[in-house]
C-alpha cells in the first residue's frame, strides 16, 4: 500500500484500536492513555501514514493552508527569481507540516481585495504572507477586520499588529556604493524598481543617502522592477550626454536585461561599463559576466515567514524576526572604468 493511500482505518487495523481512539491521537487530542497513544503513533509512522488537511481541517476548525496574494504583472512574476526562490522556502515549511500555499495573482487592487475577502470568507486559508508592502498599505487593516493572520516581509511605517521578518539592505548599499567609488566610479546611475513598493523606495532613498555621501550627484531613473523597463532604462542612460561609467539596478533581472543592451551596443563590460544588481539571485552567477549583487536570500525569507505564521495560526503569538543583512557579493561586473 502506497503512503498516500493509508487510511486512519487501516492504522486502527494494524495497531488493534477503534478509528476514534487513532483520530484522538492523530489530532493530539486527550483521553488516549500514553502507552496506546505511542503504539499508533508508531503505527501511523510504519504505514507511513500522512495527514490529509482537509479531512483535519473538519475536526480542528483549520484550513491547513497559508495564502500569499500577488499583485504583479504576471510576466514580472515569471522572470523574477525572488518569487520561485521565496515559494520554495515557504513549501519547505509547509510540506514538513502538511500544510499547503494557496497562490493567487491578482491585476489590481480591487481584485487583491476581493481575493483576500473569499480567501478569508471561505477559510480557505488560516492566515497570509504579505510582500511588496506599500507605504499605505490597505492590506494589514484589511487582514484585520476579515480576522485573519498575517506576517509581512518588511515594516510597514505605520507598524503592524502582525509579525513582521526584515532584513536590513542599508549596509549593503553603503558597501555597493563604496566598492563602485573605490575603484574609481563618479558617474554611477541607479535604475529603481516600483516606489510606490517601501523596498523600492528605501533602496533609492538609500542610494541617493550613500551617493551624496560620497561626494557624488545621484542620477535616478524609476522603473516597475521588469526587465523590459530596466532595458529601456539602460537604453536611455547610454544615450545620454553624460553616460554613467556604472549602474545599480533596483534588482537582478533589470540588471541582466540592462547588461543585454550594453552588449548589443557593443560596449564592454564591466571596463565601459559596471553593472550591479540588489536582490542576489542565484541566475547572476552564471550570467557573463557574473553579476555583482547583495547576497537575499529569497528562500530564507519564506522559511522565516512560513515559520512565523504557522506559530502565530497555532500559538496566537509569534516574534518579529531579522534576517541576517544584505552584504555585497562582488563578481565579475563590476571593474575600474576605461580611462
Amino acid at each position: 500500500m502506497s503512503p498516500s493511500a493509508v487510511t486512519i482505518n487501516d492504522v486502527a487495523r494494524a495497531a488493534g484500536v477503534s478509528k476514534s481512539l487513532v483520530s484522538l491521537t492523530l489530532n493530539d487530542r486527550p483521553g488516549v492513555k500514553s502507552e496506546t497513544r505511542e503504539r499508533i503513533l508508531q503505527t501511523a509512522k510504519e504505514l507511513g501514514w500522512t495527514p490529509n488537511p482537509g479531512a483535519r481541517g473538519l475536526t480542528t476548525r483549520r484550513a491547513y493552508a497559508l495564502g500569499l496574494v500577488l499583485r504583479r504583472e504576471p510576466r514580472t512574476i515569471e522572470v523574477d527569481p525572488f518569487f520561485a526562490a521565496f515559494i520554495a522556502g515557504v513549501e519547505t515549511v509547509l510540506s514538513e507540516r502538511g500544510n499547503v500555499l494557496v497562490l493567487t495573482v491578482v491585476p489590481d487592487a480591487a481584485a487583491e481585495e476581493r481575493a483576500y475577502a473569499r480567501l478569508a470568507a471561505d477559510k480557505r486559508v488560516d492566515g497570509f504572507l504579505l510582500t511588496d508592502l506599500l507605504a499605505e498599505d490597505a492590506r494589514i487593516p484589511l487582514i484585520e477586520r476579515l480576522g485573519s493572520f498575517a506576517v509581512s516581509l518588511g515594516a510597514p511605517p505605520g507598524g503592524s499588529p502582525f509579525p513582521v521578518i526584515s532584513r536590513d539592505y542599508d549596509s549593503g548599499i553603503d558597501e555597493l556604493v563604496a566598492h563602485l567609488v573605490g575603484l574609481g566610479h563618479h558617474r554611477i546611475a541607479h535604475v529603481s524598481g516600483d516606489e510606490r513598493m517601501l523596498h523600492g523606495l528605501r533602496r533609492r532613498e538609500r542610494f541617493e543617502e550613500a551617493a551624496r555621501a560620497a561626494g557624488l550627484e545621484p542620477v535616478v531613473v524609476p522603473t516597475d522592477f521588469s526587465p523590459e523597463q530596466g532595458a529601456s532604462a539602460t537604453a536611455a542612460l547610454l544615450d545620454g550626454e553624460d553616460r554613467p561609467t556604472a549602474i545599480v539596478y533596483g534588482n537582478d533581472p533589470m540588471a541582466i536585461a540592462g547588461m543585454g543592451v550594453a552588449h548589443e551596443r557593443g560596449l564592454d563590460l564591466p571596463g565601459e561599463l559596471s553593472v550591479t544588481g540588489l536582490d542576489g539571485s542565484h541566475i547572476g552567477s552564471f550570467v557573463y559576466p557574473s553579476l555583482t549583487t547583495l547576497d537575499n536570500d529569497p528562500a530564507g525569507f519564506g522559511l522565516a515567514a512560513a515559520t512565523a505564521l504557522l506559530r502565530l495560526v497555532e500559538d496566537g503569538e509569534a516574534a518579529d524576526v531579522a534576517l541576517p543583512p544584505a552584504r555585497l557579493v562582488v563578481r565579475a561586473s563590476t571593474a575600474p572604468p576605461a580611462r
